[in-house]
């Protein structure tokens, strides 16, 4: 009993339950069980969610079907601006939503724009551990009268109707900010998993699209000598032991994960890391505790980059500008003198090498003939290498090089210079002609360089030549998150003049519709002002204020368009860049 009135006081604060919805709650005979949500949420918009769907558990428990028109007046507690109740039974179909044609249906096969399953996700939160019949799932999800997708997270709650049915009660909020009770949540929910299933658990961990991704967020297990047994962010670390990582500032995180696990069962642990696709460093936190696999414990944690959060920039000793006249300076001396001047390119210190920035070169079928940080690895082919996303940068160094430019950049993760852990490099590659006359490609690269201004104008017009040649036959190369048209938190898109996106792989729900009067979130009219600028300049710079992929709050973008002609087809080009305030 005294465990029931702690829970209880606890849910008065974290939840913002009213008082007789709190009275009902604890006296339940299933009131036990809440005490999973004592983790307090830290923003009153998400206790005031949680404290609604609790309330609307309680009525759908003591009133079933009786309390869904309740939940269905408009402008209500219940169904206001972007807050809105939805109840769904377990086999999926629709009982309420402010969507007239998704309620009374059968929604299960429901997916968001990444292909997660938003029904099934819902109900496995509510279901998936007996305990904790509540939970938390996040997707991707239209506002109501708005056409661009943005990050929702839901809370459920499992209930019982009078009638013996079991319902999923729910409702969400579009928020960019993560909190910690929801990392808390998915960990337990992942330690259940694996305590239940064992390895077997560890594809679920995996699946991109399943309850154990959220946001920038994904659950990693590593054992108690520091090996990562599972680490969907970098697959390539699997089965490595990862114990002397350090953050960029010299943390070595791994080894204070495994302390406080040790030692106190659970906590938290901060340190400096790169949001996926940024170049500069920001506090994430992380949530730690441990499982039972095999008879032995193992870590199980996730991570947030919570809001606010302080961030250092990690800056390049080498803008990219002038990494781009270093290589062409570097390809003269080649030019000049060939595989007598590796002695001097392999120099630490020297202005070839330095504050990781060296330089290599490869024959045109893909040989590395030399490699000044690793010359462990010369003499082998790499035109078929991948990184860690799968991205084919030996191709891509390949095709540049080959190209009618002889130059370009290229984008990939690959580990710095004694680290494991791969991160954004970008690459400025040229082809050069040595004295032999045999024809090489020599390359130099920045690692987290910020995004600058050449990149964008150096791919536009890599897709643009494209489009110019192949036409709609091009578009799905431009969309292939793993070619060199998509890269950190860039895309290429392509219009047509009256304002139809044709292609958008950040945004591909857009793809089919007319945007010419989409506006940012100052009013700026988007398409129609950079395809005018096209149409009637060529090319040039917008700027306005648009959504990262993934993220909810707007941030200032600029973007350059080219215009394009294919055959009897004009096509609007374009790329962009984010730019901190």
């Amino acid at each position: 009993m005294r465990k029931r009135a702690t829970t209880c006081r606890r849910l008065a604060l974290v939840s913002s339950i009213t008082f007789v919805g709190l009275l009902a709650l604890c006296a339940r005979s299933g009131a036990d069980e809440l005490d999973a949500e004592e983790q307090p949420y830290e923003h009153e918009d998400t206790r005031e969610l949680v404290g609604l769907v609790n309330d609307a558990a309680v009525l759908v428990e003591r009133d079933g079907e009786a309390a869904f028109d309740t939940f269905r007046v408009p402008d209500s507690r219940w169904r206001h601006d972007e807050t809105y109740l939805f109840v769904v039974d377990l086999e999926g179909n629709m009982l309420v939503h402010p969507d007239e044609a998704m309620e009374g249906t059968n929604q299960i096969d429901l997916e968001d724009i990444n292909g997660r399953p938003i029904i099934r996700g819902l109900i496995d939160a509510a279901t998936a551990v007996p305990r904790e019949p509540h939970g938390w799932y996040h997707y991707e999800w239209a506002v109501p009268g708005q056409i661009l997708p943005r990050w929702k997270s839901s809370y459920v709650r499992l209930v019982t109707a009078p009638s013996g049915e079991r319902l999923v009660v729910g409702a969400g909020m579009y928020d960019d900010r993560m909190e910690r009770a929801f990392v808390v949540h998915m960990v337990r929910d992942a330690v259940a998993e694996i305590e239940k299933g064992g390895v077997s658990a560890f594809p679920l961990l995996r699946d991109r699209t399943g309850r154990f991704f959220a946001k920038d967020g994904y659950v990693f297990v590593i054992d108690q000598r520091g090996v990562a047994l599972v680490h969907p962010g970098f697959p390539n670390l699997e089965g490595r032991n990862i114990v002397d990582v350090e953050d960029t500032e010299g943390k070595p995180l791994v080894r204070e994960m495994l302390d406080l696990v040790s030692t106190r069962g659970a906590g938290w642990v901060d340190y400096m890391w790169p949001k996926p696709g940024e170049s500069v460093s920001t506090q994430k936190s992380t949530y730690v505790t441990r499982a039972n696999l095999g008879g032995e414990w193992v870590l199980v944690g996730s991570g947030v980059y919570l809001a606010d959060a302080p961030t250092v920039a990690m800056q390049p000793t080498l803008t990219a500008p002038e990494l781009e006249a270093l290589v062409r300076e570097a390809a003269a001396v080649f030019e000049e003198h060939g595989a007598d001047a590796f002695p001097e390119f392999r120099r630490e210190g020297s202005r070839w090498f330095r504050d990781g920035t060296y330089f290599f070169a490869w024959n045109m079928d893909g040989t590395r003939v030399f490699h000044a940080a690793n010359p462990s690895i010369e003499g082998k082919d790499a035109s078929a290498e991948q990184d860690v996303l799968g991205r084919p940068y030996g191709r891509m160094f390949l095709e540049v090089a080959a190209s009618s430019s002889g130059e370009g950049w290229v984008h990939y993760m690959y580990p710095e210079p004694g680290d494991i852990f791969p991160t954004w490099k970008s690459t400025f590659v040229k082809r050069v002609r040595f004295p032999s006359g045999e024809e090489h490609l020599v390359g130099a690269g920045i690692y987290n360089m910020q995004m600058d201004e050449a990149f964008i104008e150096d791919v536009v017009e890599r897709a643009a030549s494209l489009v110019a040649s192949r036409g709609p036959e091009a578009f799905d190369e431009l969309r292939n998150e793993r070619g060199p048209y998509f890269f950190m938190d860039t895309y290429v898109f392509v219009d047509e003049p009256d304002g139809t996106e044709l292609v958008n792989p950040g945004q591909p729900s857009l793809e089919g519709r007319n945007i010419l009067d989409l506006e940012d979130a100052r009013g700026t009219p988007i398409a129609r002002s950079y395809i005018d600028l096209a149409m009637e300049q060529g090319s040039g710079w917008v700027e306005y204020y648009w959504y990262r992929p993934g993220e909810n709050t707007p941030t200032r973008k600029r973007t350059y368009v080219r215009k394009v002609q294919a055959g009897d087809q004009t096509y609007i080009v374009g790329s962009g860049l984010y730019l901190e305030d």
